[in-house]
């Protein structure tokens, strides 16, 4: 599916970034397991080491020992343009929609070469004045992350991306590695709703299913799950990451809370629809014990029964002080035609 802004489905994006470890096989693998599962893109992170980042660069978060600075991890997370058009050509083989977030220009001008079918802007580039112009010139869709971002930068952001005229959403996260659930900020999602005009998502950390449904329920049109296909496999995003199945069991509840949310009820309408489970679990007013004609009901002459094939309890107070016209067995229900007229009619 592509992005559509006037879509009522959830765009469902799994994000690679590096799981696949710099192994372009692994990255396949990760495109076909995917694809298995329902989702609509996947979306990797190019990187160029010697194009974004210093030999000085600090870890976020040290792993393993077979990197010795973070410069030589992206390194080693590269991938040639031919094997990105590989990769690239096989997601779209798969009826999937190819994305990737750049971090740097070159990576920019490598990704519209091969043909990438839209942009997420990591919330740490949202304003970086050498890279968005090349990504706003082709007038695909943009996801702009807010992981990081103020609210003055995500303003000056959507201001540029709008001024380009680019389909946009503007993705809540927070990055914080697993995120926890008082740091999701669902409350987000209606404010940059109302403030942007412009369709939301969530760009999830929690390593959970439950913020995806919850942001569906909410309105949310994108959302980005971090995949893995094992939770033993090495890596900084894996506690942040869903199983293919986890995937698989988000999705179905993505399309049921579709199905909800596209599906006013009118409750009078549904209540008519129910008539006949209304008269199985509704109560009716029914003789409490034999009655012979001429009794003038009181209250312990009348019981409240199922069904509701009779007279319902709400008629109770209209029926006592009645004559009945005819006599009545125990649990006969009481109906107009056998009382006779009231005095005060």
């Amino acid at each position: 599916m592509k992005f559509n802004e006037d879509s009522d489905q959830v765009l469902v994006i799994a994000e690679v970034a590096q799981s696949h470890q710099g192994d372009v096989d692994l990255a396949h693998a990760f495109i076909e397991s995917v694809a298995r599962v329902g989702v609509d893109a996947v979306k990797f992170q190019t990187h160029i080491a010697a194009a974004e980042s210093t030999s000085n660069e600090p870890w976020r978060i040290r792993f393993g020992e077979r990197d010795e600075s973070r410069f030589e991890y992206w390194k080693r997370m590269e991938f040639s343009e031919e094997q990105w058009g590989g990769l690239q050509e096989h997601a779209e083989s798969k009826g999937l929609s190819f994305y990737s977030s750049p971090f740097s220009s070159e990576a920019v001008g490598l990704l519209r070469r091969i043909g990438v079918s839209g942009w997420k802007v990591a919330s740490g580039e949202a304003n970086n004045c050498t890279l968005l112009p090349g990504i706003l010139e082709t007038g695909q869709p943009v996801f702009l992350s807010t992981g990081m971002s103020t609210i003055d930068e995500i303003d000056q952001a959507v201001e540029r991306i709008r001024d380009a005229g680019s389909p946009f959403a503007v993705m809540q996260c927070t990055s914080m590695y697993p995120t926890p659930a008082e740091k999701v900020g669902l409350n987000l999602l209606a404010f940059y709703r109302q403030r942007y005009g412009c369709p939301v998502g969530l760009s999830d950390h929690s390593g959970t299913i439950f913020a995806g449904l919850a942001a569906a329920a909410l309105g949310a049109s994108v959302l980005e799950v971090h995949v893995t296909l094992s939770r033993e496999m090495p890596g900084p995003d894996i506690p942040v990451s869903l199983t293919p199945e986890e995937i698989r069991q988000l999705i179905s509840g993505l399309r049921f809370i579709e199905r909800m949310r596209g599906n006013p009820v009118d409750k009078n309408a549904v209540a008519s629809e129910l008539a006949d489970m209304r008269r199985l679990f509704t109560k009716s007013i029914v003789a409490a014990s034999d009655l012979p004609e001429g009794t003038v009901l009181e209250r312990h002459h009348l019981a409240i029964k199922k069904p509701g094939l009779g007279l319902p309890p709400g008629n109770l107070p209209e029926i006592l002080g009645r004559r009945i016209a005819k006599s009545l067995r125990k649990d006969d229900f009481v109906i107009w035609k056998m009382l006779e007229p009231s005095k005060n009619a």
